[in-house]
């Protein structure tokens, strides 16, 4: 279902509530980028961002989400300006959305329905548009309060003494849950088929590097420049969300599968996050994860959190903590040359400064990557007979093989092996 009509661009207002009760203290830079980014999301949904404006709010109230002063001055501004959307980056109950609307008179939506909206319109792959319809059925089940006017009881049985039916609200609810049970029965199907494209790179085997990171880290980017491939990379939150996966050579007999997935961001909505678990299954059984930061945000420590966060509750549970983890500070260039030497003078083990545009620090990531593998295997030499196939078998099958050379006139197979040492 869209919510806002494809080809039209919305003059649209944007509330930042700041929650006092939420005990998050919330500097004028704060304020700002917390603007700048719901702005950009109302840009990536592809609508006008006429205004913005911050409120504090002591405590939310029931009814209306924002007090009525707040309201009456907002109502005043959205006139003045002709806005046709307001936007509220928080997440409002179905009672307040209505009450907005019917007080402002005009469509409102909240910074969960935006993230929805925004990932509808990217979906490309059909798991990415079913993953997407699930999350945002998950979300109007809660919500269909507010989509009928006509609430009133249908008549059971026959004649006047058939007893009241299902109300409007339960039969579509039943409608939503019915979609919903078809929805993840096709994903299961798509589960299955990738469970057994995952198989055969397990049999060659490609062990997997996946790119994480907040939307608008430079993911793309840096996986651009590292594989030359050629996925969109656009100054936008959300530019990509399908993942995209694509095999990258670190030395000689030695191939990884490299995949770019969907960005994070603050206050993900949950309904996404569990509805792109399957696509972020490449994260949760990737040999090494590159969490790309982007340094020259003032608040990228704040994103780095919101990101682990994201992973935490994905079941990577101590993932900064691991050895296949690799943090990639990007955007280096932006900074200036003071910024940049605290950067790296501050710079640990696990850790890598780069440019994606540039291109500088990535053969030391690369280099990085290839250590976390060798560090994890052994190259030896093995010698079989022709007729030891089972043992032949073994090798494929458990560990790398980088090289074969058959003699044929000696009867004699020579294996150069990477042996993974978990095994």
């Amino acid at each position: 279902m869209q919510l806002i009509e494809k080809d039209k661009k919305t003059r649209t207002a944007i509330v930042c509530p700041i929650v006092k009760t939420e005990n998050k203290f919330f500097s004028l830079d704060d304020l700002k980028n917390k603007e700048k980014e719901a702005e950009g999301l109302v840009v990536a949904m592809g609508q006008e961002a006429v205004f913005s404006v911050s409120v504090t709010l002591n405590k939310i109230t029931p009814r209306s989400f924002f007090g009525k002063g707040f309201i009456e001055k907002l109502k005043e501004d959205c006139v003045n300006e002709e806005i046709e959307l307001l936007v509220v980056d928080y997440a409002i109950s179905a009672v307040q959305q209505r009450n907005l609307e019917k007080e402002l008179n005009l469509k409102v939506i909240d910074r969960t329905a935006v993230i929805l909206e925004i990932f509808g319109r990217r979906a490309q792959t059909k798991e990415g548009k079913l993953q997407v319809e699930l999350a945002h059925l998950t979300y109007q089940r809660g919500r269909l309060v507010r989509s009928w006017t006509h609430l009133e009881r249908q008549r059971g049985g026959g004649g006047f003494l058939g007893g009241p039916g299902e109300t409007q609200i339960e039969l579509d609810r039943r409608h939503i849950d019915n979609r919903i049970l078809r929805i993840k029965k096709e994903l299961q199907k798509v589960l299955q088929t990738r469970s057994i494209q995952r198989g055969a790179r397990v049999k060659v085997p490609y062990p997997v590097v996946a790119l994480v990171g907040y939307t608008n880290a430079g993911k793309s980017t840096l996986f651009n420049k590292v594989t030359k491939a050629n996925v969109l990379a656009q100054d936008m939150l959300f530019a990509t969300l399908d993942p995209t996966m694509r095999k990258v050579s670190l030395a000689k007999g030695v191939d990884v599968i490299m995949s770019d997935t969907v960005g994070f961001i603050s206050n993900l909505p949950h309904e996404l996050i569990m509805a792109f678990r399957a696509t972020l299954e490449e994260v949760l059984l990737a040999d090494v994860i590159l969490h790309v930061i982007d340094v020259s945000n003032p608040k990228y420590k704040e994103q780095q959190k919101d990101v682990c966060d994201v992973l935490h509750e994905l079941g990577l549970t101590k993932v900064e903590f691991e050895d296949n983890y690799i943090e990639v500070f990007n955007k280096v260039d932006l900074l200036e040359n003071d910024e940049k030497a605290l950067l790296l003078n501050k710079k640990i083990n696990n850790q890598v400064i780069v440019s994606a545009v540039s291109g500088e620090g990535i053969d030391e990531l690369l280099a990085k990557v290839l250590e976390k593998f060798n560090n994890k295997s052994e190259i030896k030499k093995e010698v079989l007979s022709m007729d030891e196939g089972k043992k032949l078998a073994y090798f494929y099958e458990k560990h790398q093989v980088i090289e074969r050379v058959d003699d044929v006139k000696n009867g004699k197979i020579y294996l150069t092996v990477k042996y993974n040492k978990n095994i």
